[in-house]
């Protein structure tokens, strides 16, 4: 079965692809309205909802991106698994419940409309829709170039294609990835995290159990052979430090309350008591997406440490290199179509509301209305948005580089404070709403630009979301308390 690797890894990708267009023309059928576009049709029920959010949060950074950092700083990076595990709680306790029936109360099918009905204010909608805008290009690009170079890898393994070029990988990741986004919207989505989330729950299970019978000694032997070549990287704070990983703790679980992508998505469920169920089964899955996160990159350190394996170039190659190397080809195939299933839910959730900015958000904040056959243009849009982000990804690295770095970061300083605390918060202005989103991106903005970090490894957008929320905070209570509309002071007493 080893002489086979190479095209059972490519037979297990092209299945999954397969059953991605097969969702997308499915949902097309269901996509009547940019209601169902956008919002699924408001009926979503809770196992769902659940996969839906899992796959968002986790996207490529977690298989890809967290054993690189397992691999790079030890035990660090799980404060960041940590602070997304609190997030959920969060999440649900300041704005899950409130956000849907803001989204019920005005018809909303986007973040910037409830933060406009909020405030009653055009130009925090405006703000906001930036906002996002900013942050789709970025994460939407570094998705689809994640892509690329996965298919890349693969194709060149199976002996298809010849030297394939990444140009050529990138527009075959941006054409599924299109497809059935553009057929279904978020209804197309949304129903592929379904398949999504089993896949990486199942193969994160199933590849932390190699994890442990590459050594003779399990785990035990892998954290000696670590702990011996560097004490600190197996230690509580890795080697990144007490103060960067209590900011990653402080950045990840607060900032999940501002990740657009995945807030959106309680506007969404059928039923509102169905969001007490939905945190709980969040929280489990996530939990098992960690055991491949940290066994995948303390495996390949003690690998490399004890002379079994090559060094690394790069960390990010930590999670291939295992699967290509160490894991049995049927579970390498089915943990790729994992991998290319995170990068993808994360990737169509940020076209969907990247459309919703384009073609609603922003005509509405300058006009007053949004463009006529949204449905059409949200299509048309969404096209646009994704040969913009593979451009970007193909041909600008480092705008990639610049706009992926603050993506988490600048969507949590920036939408937060205006959400997470202004949905419950009476005496909150639209003035301090739109200060703290123009300092939040500032900052992040310009510490990427310039190349400025904060010292003692503090996380920027840990940095920039403290500042935002003084500022939000300070000047709401500086002024004189706005009027709140009865309906929406009514949604806030519930």
């Amino acid at each position: 079965m080893e002489s086979y690797r190479g095209p059972i890894i490519l037979s297990a990708i092209v299945i999954y692809l397969v059953v991605c267009v097969a969702m997308g023309l499915w949902a097309l059928r269901r996509t009547r309205s940019t209601d169902d576009f956008f919002m699924a049709g408001r009926r979503l029920g809770v196992v769902v909802t659940a996969f839906a959010l899992f796959s968002s949060t986790l996207s490529g950074f977690g298989f890809v991106g967290g054993p690189g950092l397992v691999y790079l700083m030890g035990m660090s990076s799980i404060w960041i698994a940590m602070g997304v595990s609190l997030g959920w709680i969060v999440g649900f306790a300041l704005i899950a419940k409130r956000i849907r029936l803001f989204a019920q109360l005005g018809d909303c099918i986007s973040l910037p409309d409830v933060v406009a009905m909020r405030y009653g204010s055009d130009s925090v909608r405006a703000a906001v829709a930036v906002v996002i805008l900013l942050g789709v290009i970025g994460y939407l690009a570094t998705q689809i170039l994640a892509m690329a170079i996965v298919l890349q890898d693969i194709l060149q393994g199976a002996g298809v294609g010849g030297g394939i070029s990444l140009g050529m990988t990138v527009v075959i990741a941006s054409s599924v990835l299109v497809f059935y986004t553009v057929t279904g919207g978020i209804l197309a989505s949304v129903y592929t995290d379904v398949v999504q989330g089993a896949v990486m729950v199942v193969a994160s299970v199933l590849i932390f159990l190699t994890v442990l019978a590459t050594f003779d000694g399990g785990f035990a032997e892998i954290s000696r052979i670590v702990m011996t070549d560097d004490r600190e990287a197996m230690g509580p704070w890795g080697t990144l430090g007490v103060m960067g990983c209590l900011s990653w703790l402080f950045m990840f679980a607060m900032g999940a309350a501002g990740q657009p992508h995945v807030i959106t998505k309680s506007m969404m469920v059928r039923r509102l008591r169905d969001i007490k169920y939905i945190v709980p089964l969040n929280f489990v899955t996530y939990a098992v997406a960690v055991l491949l996160w940290l066994g995948i990159g303390l495996a390949m350190r003690a690998l490399v440490v004890s002379g079994a394996h090559p060094a690394l170039a790069n960390p990010d190659a930590a999670a291939p290199q295992f699967l290509l190397n160490y894991a049995h080809p049927l579970l390498a195939g089915v943990v790729f179509a994992g991998l290319l299933a995170a990068i993808m839910s994360t990737a169509d959730g940020f076209l969907n509301i990247g459309a919703a900015a384009i073609t609603h958000d922003i005509p509405f904040a300058i006009r007053g209305r949004p463009v006529r056959n949204r449905l059409f243009w949200a299509r048309v849009t969404t096209v646009a948005l994704a040969v913009v982000a593979a451009i970007v990804a193909r041909y600008t690295g480092d705008l990639v580089a610049i706009l992926g770095a603050f993506g988490w970061g600048t969507f949590a300083a920036a939408l937060v404070p205006v959400v997470a605390i202004g949905l419950n918060w009476k005496r909150a202005s639209a003035l301090a709403a739109n200060v703290a989103i123009v300092a939040s991106l500032i900052i992040n903005i310009g510490s990427q630009v310039t190349g400025i970090s904060p010292p003692l490894g503090i996380d920027v957008g840990a940095l920039s979301m403290m500042v935002s929320l003084v500022l939000f905070v300070g000047i709401s209570l500086a002024g004189r308390p706005p009027g709140v509309d009865k309906d929406v002071e009514a949604v806030m007493d519930m």
